[in-house]
């Protein structure tokens, strides 16, 4: 994985920009980096690199007939040696074993067409020399990140919003929309908005050209609502072989790879197929798992989790006959973390459970620079609790976060008096849930199960793959995420419901497909969220914190939030679903720290 950044445009300091944000970008990238400057462009890298070492290094350039192609690249593409052996068959030859020539190459072939023959993971751009066209695209999932802004009228990207604001010319500013997206729908963020005015994100499965001071976007790829006729043992069949090669697929590395390994399903399916793959060469899997000082001690059933994760772990560690470590996090270094969680998402994120994954690919990244975890299988196979409560899932609105009055209640009543936060909330409610036509042709249940699939894969999964990417790459670790192969998502998409509860179970279809990689008692194990702490002083530490920063009369929090309210969160002990069942009061209060930093570290003005 790598850092991409770049500008088209008449600057007049065009190295010093590019050094600029190549240096916001370097940890994504920390074994080489390079810049190309051409007339009216640039391209900046930096590069992690887990495929062909010595070669590959980027900005990578292309020449064929009269037209030149230089490329920047992000990413893995799955398919390389069927993409590859396709283009030697064409005439084409290779100097390197990397995917990023066979990308460039592609493009030169294919032009934009090039994406839909993609799977992978993937943002890149390449610029045509002597049109003095700019192409950019960004993974169907959304995996890989995309930043843009139209300085003055030109065209500036960058792998993360940091690269942008380094260039200084983009303002870090937030407008009344900036706020409700904070305060009303964070962590999660409306696609294609960046939340810091003027500056936008490429949708996932979206591409364009910049060319003459124009951008054009285009989607190449969307789900499609049709029949699905393979009976049930068909689909399980299908599954199987579905899951297990993207795993497969994505064990492909010249550096070597770890899994993350939580005693889960999703986890250990990844892990037990990788430990297979590098049997075959007669390697042993390492795995990783995260826990808390005294989590033990302090660990208390409920529905979410009826039990804890360490004897599993040591099950399917013991059956896999990996190499097994835990990383060991206590309360202070995990509240410390909150600010660097910040500066690794630019913006107030999901708290400790933000915190935590960066602690631990912190500690990962000393042992391996590559690892697969086992992120958004329940987007998918519909494990969460809001696809198998039937009163909830018939609710309007996100069901993860039915907080809109209360998150209201915490804003300055000037701010909320521009703002329906109810409109605003349900406005983008819909955008997802419109996707799927009225008429057709399910049945109310089916039609609702694709809703929410859509909701899943529009605002829950993309709120993981941002905390995935940036906690991850913030420490130079690349994590594959195989659940998210495009061609998992194209077919359950169509799966039917029942299929999916199979046994009244979540991920029943999973469970049923994956069990022969299993051990029984994981195969069918109750579904168990990311790990998180269950340590009271956590709870205590971060009211502390938040103490600390609301009697900070400097404190920027007071420039989008009420004073009473924040005072008045220190002492409550209501229940509240920020986002989802990960976060509530002790995260709330992690939440409002992290904004009150990022104002401050980032020197937002409010516009």
């Amino acid at each position: 994985m790598c850092a991409i950044a770049g500008f088209c445009n008449n600057f007049q300091d065009n190295m010093d920009t590019a050094r600029a944000m190549r240096s916001a970008l370097k940890h994504r990238g920390p074994d080489s980096d390079g810049i190309f400057m051409g007339e009216g462009v640039c391209l900046v890298h930096t590069r992690l690199s887990i495929i062909d070492p010595e070669n590959g290094k980027q900005p990578m350039s292309f020449k064929r007939g009269d037209e030149e192609y230089t490329i920047v690249y992000n990413g893995e593409i799955y398919n390389t040696a069927e993409l590859r052996n396709e283009l030697v068959h064409k005439g084409y030859l290779f100097e390197t074993s990397c995917d990023t020539e066979v990308v460039l190459k592609c493009y030169a072939e294919f032009k934009d067409k090039c994406v839909e023959k993609f799977n992978g993971i993937f943002a890149f751009a390449v610029w045509e020399h002597k049109t003095k066209k700019l192409f950019f695209a960004r993974d169907r999932m959304g995996v890989k990140p995309f930043f843009y802004s139209r300085p003055m009228g030109e065209f500036m990207f960058a792998s993360e919003i940091k690269g942008i604001l380094a260039s200084k010319k983009i303002k870090p500013q937030a407008d009344i929309t900036s706020i409700a997206e904070i305060m009303l729908i964070g962590p999660a963020r409306t696609q294609g908005y960046g939340v810091f005015k003027n500056i936008y994100e490429l949708p996932p499965a979206h591409c364009g050209y910049y060319c003459n001071s124009s951008v054009r976007i285009r989607k190449y790829w969307d789900l499609e609502i049709t029949p699905h006729t393979d009976d049930f043992e068909t689909t399980v069949e299908k599954t199987r072989f579905l899951v297990t090669d993207a795993i497969k697929r994505q064990t492909v590395s010249d550096v070597g790879f770890v899994t993350f390994l939580s005693g889960g399903l999703d986890s250990s399916i990844i892990s037990s197929v990788s430990a297979r793959e590098l049997a075959k060469q007669g390697k042993q899997l390492k795995t990783f798992s995260v826990n808390y000082v005294d989590n033990e001690k302090y660990f208390k059933k409920n529905r979410f989790q009826p039990n804890s994760d360490y004897e599993y772990i040591k099950i399917m560690s013991d059956y896999l006959g990996s190499e097994h470590t835990e990383v060991l996090i206590d309360t202070p270094e995990l509240v410390d973390a909150l600010y660097m969680a910040v500066q690794a998402r630019d913006l107030p994120g999901m708290a400790d459970v933000d915190s935590s994954l960066l602690l631990f690919c912190k500690s990962v990244r000393q042992h391996a620079k590559m690892a697969l975890s086992g992120e958004c299988a329940d987007e998918i196979f519909g494990g969460y609790p809001w696809y198998r409560d039937k009163e909830i899932r018939q609710k309007d609105g996100f069901p993860w976060s039915q907080s809109t009055d209360y998150r209201a209640s915490l804003v300055k009543s000037d701010i909320m008096q521009k703002i329906n936060p109810h409109i605003f909330v349900d406005s983008k409610y819909r955008l997802s849930t419109s996707k799927v036509p009225k008429n057709c042709g399910l049945s109310e249940l089916e039609k609702r199960m694709r809703e929410m699939m859509r909701l899943n894969l529009d605002w829950f999964m993309q709120v993981l793959l941002d905390r995935k990417d940036r906690m991850s790459m913030y420490n130079g670790l690349e994590v594959r995420v195989p659940f998210c192969d495009y061609r998992i998502v194209e077919y359950l998409y169509n799966v039917p419901w029942e299929f999916k509860d199979y046994e009244g179970r979540e991920k029943g279809l999973l469970r049923m497909a994956c069990e022969e990689y299993l051990p029984k008692e994981i195969a069918w194990r109750k579904k168990s969220p990311y790990p998180k702490t269950h340590n009271p002083n956590y709870t205590k530490a971060v009211r502390e914190r938040l103490y600390e920063t609301l009697e900070d009369k400097n404190a920027r929090i007071y420039d989008i939030c009420d004073k009473k309210a924040l005072y008045n969160l220190l002492d409550s002990k209501q229940d509240i679903a920020w986002y989802g069942q990960l976060m509530n009061i002790p995260q709330i209060m992690a939440y409002l720290i992290q904004l009150d930093y990022w104002l401050k570290k980032y020197k937002v003005e409010i516009v």
